[in-house]
């Protein structure tokens, strides 16, 4: 498969899974795709050298902490973020889960076990993690787990 066919297999994966317009945010160059022996799936997503998504046998993409930075460009991204407090930062670098009353606001495409990136009030990435709950209903619940965190920034 020639570079350009897999920057595109990855645009039309990126708009499909975050939302249409995302896949703008994605790096021109040095997008390299690492594919499964046995399957042929697509496994890996690498920018240069960084680690960018792992893509799960549902086709759900796992994003690093680096490759949620990228997209974080797009405002579009936005609708599949979380926004917390910021005194919840440092249990999101933990690695700690994220709870209710901290969400100060959430996507409409947040929806349970999602791929969600934790944002601070100034948008900046804090961790990328899944979904427990719905958006709409994270903000109404006042206790109990929004998101699982599975990678926090290292402060």
């Amino acid at each position: 498969m020639q570079p350009f066919d897999e920057r595109r297999r990855l645009s039309i994966m990126v708009d499909y899974l975050f939302g249409a317009g995302v896949a703008k945010a994605l790096p021109k160059q040095d997008l390299r795709l690492v594919y499964s022996r046995k399957s042929g799936r697509v496994k890996l997503v690498f920018h240069g050298e960084r680690l960018l998504a792992t893509v799960k046998p549902n086709g759900a993409m796992a994003l690093s902490l680096y490759g949620a930075e990228l997209l974080a460009k797009s405002p579009k991204f936005r609708e599949n973020c979380v926004t917390v407090a910021d005194e919840t930062a440092e249990f999101v670098h933990g690695g700690k889960s994220v709870f209710c009353k901290f969400v100060k606001s959430a996507g409409r495409n947040v929806l349970p076990r999602s791929e969600v990136t934790i944002l601070d009030s100034k948008g900046n990435v804090l961790g990328v993690g899944m979904a427990v709950l719905n958006g709409r209903v994270m903000k109404q619940f006042k206790s109990g787990a929004a998101v699982r965190i599975r990678a926090g920034r290292e402060q």
